[in-house]
C-alpha cells in the first residue's frame, strides 16, 4: 500500500471514528499558514485557540494567544511581552 492510499485510509478511520476528537484533527493537518497556523493548532490539548478565545474580550482574548503560542512559534519572550501588554492595556483601562 502506498503512502498516499495509507493516509487515505487512516483519515476515513478517524472521519468514522474521532469524528469530533480534536486531538485527531490536529494531528492529522497540514500547515495551512492562513485558516490554522500550527503555532495555534498544535497545542497539546488538540483545541485551536481561537476555538477559546472567541469567547473573551478582545484584550484577554489576545492575552491569551499569545500566551498559547509563545513555545510553539519559537519566539517566546516576544510573545510573552505581547501578552504582558494586553493585559496592562485591560488593568490600566479597568483602573
Amino acid at each position: 500500500m502506498e503512502h498516499e492510499e495509507i493516509k487515505k485510509v487512516v483519515e476515513q478511520t478517524i472521519k468514522d471514528d474521532f469524528e469530533d476528537n480534536g486531538v485527531i484533527r490536529a494531528m492529522l493537518k497540514e500547515n495551512d499558514p492562513v485558516n490554522h497556523p500550527k503555532h495555534y493548532t498544535d497545542h497539546p490539548s488538540g483545541v485551536e485557540c481561537i476555538q477559546i478565545t472567541e469567547h473573551m474580550n478582545f484584550c484577554i482574548g489576545n492575552a491569551t494567544k499569545y500566551l498559547w503560542r509563545s513555545d510553539l512559534k519559537g519566539k517566546d519572550i516576544e510573545d510573552l511581552e505581547k501578552a504582558a501588554w494586553y493585559l496592562n492595556r485591560l488593568t490600566s483601562k479597568k483602573s
